[in-house]
């Protein structure tokens, strides 16, 4: 139990007869096998998950406040790649200056959403956040954030 927080990307994969050779081909097989049980023709969309945090109640906040319109519901929400480069920006900021944390990237306290410390864990969030969201802003997408707890 505790705050698991989920970035996710979603490609339109619908198969469109119209579409000829454009279309994408989607094949699911489970122990090599081609699965005839979904048809792939009706899939619409394909979600690859582009972040996972455990307990970063501090990241949590931050798209609850920028992205969620304070609305902390476990609910699914669009995050455009601007937003994301504004979140990787403070992430560089306290890590050039780890006193601005407070400041810019508070804690959060909450069920079970780990430590409100400023310390080695917190900052290994912010080192996991760059790491995730530094290739993410190259794009030009939407991703989805979606906690739970």
């Amino acid at each position: 139990m505790g705050l698991d927080q989920y970035l996710s990307k979603k490609t339109y994969v619908k198969h469109w007869n119209h579409k000829g050779e454009d279309n994408y081909e989607v094949i699911i097989k489970k122990g090599g096998n081609v699965v005839d049980a979904i048809n792939t023709k009706k899939i619409t969309n394909i979600e690859e998950e582009v972040g996972y945090w455990r307990k970063a109640n501090a990241i949590h906040q931050w798209f609850v406040d920028n992205v969620q319109s304070g609305n902390d519901n476990c609910g699914e929400y669009i995050v455009t790649t601007d937003q994301l480069y504004i979140l990787l920006n403070i992430c560089k900021e306290i890590k050039k200056d780890n006193s601005l944390a407070d400041e810019l990237l508070p804690c959060q306290s909450g069920f079970f959403f780990g430590s409100t410390e400023y310390d080695e864990w917190y900052l290994q969030n912010l080192d996991y956040t760059i790491e995730i969201l530094e290739p993410l802003v190259e794009t030009i997408e939407d991703y989805y954030y979606q906690s739970s707890w």
